[in-house]
């Protein structure tokens, strides 16, 4: 037969207690950590759209003045 008390049953509850309570403080943080890294990942993104635009930007200029001095490869 099982000696099992309240006491022990109690005592094993407020356990698994305090590790629910960590893992829950650990979530928070990992959900704090996966915000930051989508903002820093949409500013990086937004970034590379900007330097995209400012090299076709580049590449138009360029083309027309090759083409204005007769000067293209093709």
């Amino acid at each position: 037969m099982s000696n099992v008390t309240n006491e022990l049953i109690l005592e094993h509850l407020k356990a698994i207690q305090g590790k629910l309570s960590t893992m829950a403080d650990d979530l928070t943080d990992l959900k704090t950590d996966v915000r930051g890294l989508k903002t820093h990942m949409a500013g990086f993104m937004q970034s590379e759209v900007a330097q995209d635009s400012a090299l076709a930007s580049i590449r138009l200029r360029l083309e027309r003045i090759e083409r204005r001095l007769d000067i293209s490869d093709t």
